[in-house]
């Protein structure tokens, strides 16, 4: 009996080469570059198994940017000559900015030992680059035109991927994902036998032939005309999977994990409140990308986490700690209609690793990262703000007056005595508030007034309080009042 081996491929450089410059509609080519790398690690393993005439059941995980299968060791020289030859075509078009590496061993040992010559061979991989390829590597440093590749991800990719029904791969391009065709093909619909699980959904014009533009999801926001790009990403997912025990529960909860996104997010996007404001750029194994409408993005960011909760208390009982139970989201918004997509995803991935670095489970949401426990203090002082303005006719300008109460920098030549004293003296905040917000007229409007003052600054006779959930409120409330 043949011993097994286990292969294991890890695609690098991807946030390199999203944000890279691209030629022709760069909306399109960026969301086309986003599904083929979603789809690429789909789609090789299952290749690399049907090339090599073996069974699909020795698929363990894929998604992502990564997949791990088992094969007999006598197929490791063909494994050897198929990946080389998918790596050599991603390097190509992806203008040498991504890489295909992979570590293959023999499974001897438990799981935690067979994982952990994995990660020692990848690791040694990625230390050294050259290694794979030979002396060719060196011939190939230059960085390879991408115009070459922009009609592949701007149009199969792009725009044909949203309702095709299956994706191909061909020996011809071992680097590549076919759109309707190929030597070995795989189902997209959910209702495909063995369909590969991708969320591809795209919010559409007018006319229902082409994928909505950034600017023209803009346009379909409530207030401000404006769009934006939400990330998420499952918070310590790397420390849960490597405190599993056994390959089995790896499988699990990769599989698992990867389901809920792609599954929840096409569900969501196929809501009435969501599916012509919102397009999605990649679902993967621990993380998602989004882009649309910027007042569709807040409440869809709210449904993913209380799914994500739901997800985890249902699946992850048997789990200790608290490792890839949360989930942290960011969100940015484009300065400008025309704002190049690639430059706000990039934005949206900075404030995300802020957001995960000072505070896990939470939200970095205009300006201010917030605990998802306080997102419902924020919408609610939202709907209080806004009711201002729509039912007692103050003007909106009085949102922007309000920000200023939350100080951005630092006042300098003011002493820790002066600071001090400042806010242990809330009542001016209030009587400034009070000018604000104008006299109260009836008996509601004073209630609600009264509400909202205390709400941004307290109760409290004592220690002024401004509250991150309120500045994120009275931002929320601008954006929705202006147009």
């Amino acid at each position: 009996m043949s011993v097994q081996i286990f292969v294991q491929g890890k695609l690098l450089g991807i946030e390199e080469f999203l944000i890279s410059p691209a030629d022709g509609n760069s909306e399109q080519v960026f969301t086309g570059r986003s599904h083929w790398i979603n789809l690429l690690a789909e789609v090789l393993p299952r290749a690399l198994l049907a090339d090599l005439n073996l069974s699909k059941i020795l698929l363990g995980t894929s998604g992502g940017d990564q997949f791990l299968v088992v094969l007999p060791s006598e197929s490791r020289p063909q494994v050897e000559e198929f990946l080389l030859a998918a790596a050599k075509q991603i390097t190509e078009l992806s203008g040498n900015h991504m890489s295909l590496q992979w570590a293959i061993t023999e499974n001897l040992g438990d799981w935690t030992d067979v994982r952990k010559r994995l990660n020692e061979e990848m690791q040694s991989k990625r230390g050294a680059p050259a290694g794979s390829l030979g002396a060719a590597y060196f011939h190939e440093m230059a960085p390879a035109p991408l115009a070459a590749g922009n009609d592949y991800f701007s149009v199969d990719l792009g725009t044909n991927l949203r309702d095709a029904e299956k994706a191909g791969w061909s020996p011809e391009n071992p680097g590549k994902v076919s759109i309707g065709s190929g030597k070995h093909t795989w189902g997209l619909g959910p209702s495909a036998a063995d369909a590969l699980s991708i969320a591809r959904h795209s919010a559409l014009t007018e006319d229902g032939t082409q994928p909505a533009s950034a600017a023209k999801l803009a346009e379909r926001a409530a207030g401000r005309q404006i769009w934006g790009v939400l990330r998420g990403d499952v918070d310590s997912f790397g420390v849960r999977l490597r405190r599993v025990q056994t390959i089995e529960e790896y499988i699990q909860l990769s599989v698992m994990y990867k389901q809920f996104f792609a599954g929840e997010l096409e569900v969501l996007c196929s809501m009435p409140e969501f599916w012509r404001k919102v397009s999605i750029l990649y679902s993967g194994g621990d993380d998602f990308a989004i882009y649309g409408s910027w007042d569709a993005l807040i409440p869809f960011a709210r449904e993913v986490q209380r799914l994500f909760q739901r997800f985890c208390e249902e699946n992850l009982k048997e789990f200790p700690g608290a490792e890839g139970k949360t989930i942290t989201m960011a969100l940015s918004l484009a300065p400008a209609l025309d704002a190049a997509l690639e430059s706000v995803y990039e934005e949206a991935g900075q404030r995300l690793e802020i957001a995960k670095s000072s505070n896990k489970d939470s939200f970095y949401l205009l300006g201010r990262t917030i605990e998802w426990k306080q997102f419902g203090d924020a919408a609610d002082l939202k709907e209080t703000l806004t009711r201002m303005v729509s039912e007692f006719g103050v003007s909106p300008q009085y949102l922007r007056d309000l920000c200023g109460i939350y100080r951005e920098t630092k006042r300098t030549g003011v002493t820790r005595r002066q600071r001090a004293a400042q806010g242990e003296r809330p009542w001016r905040f209030h009587r400034r508030l009070n000018r604000i917000l104008g006299p109260s007229r009836d008996r509601e409007f004073q209630k609600v007034r009264n509400s909202l003052v205390t709400d941004l600054v307290g109760k409290g006779n004592g220690t002024l309080k401004l509250r991150p959930s309120g500045r994120v409120a009275l931002e929320w409330a601008r954006l929705s009042t202006e147009s």
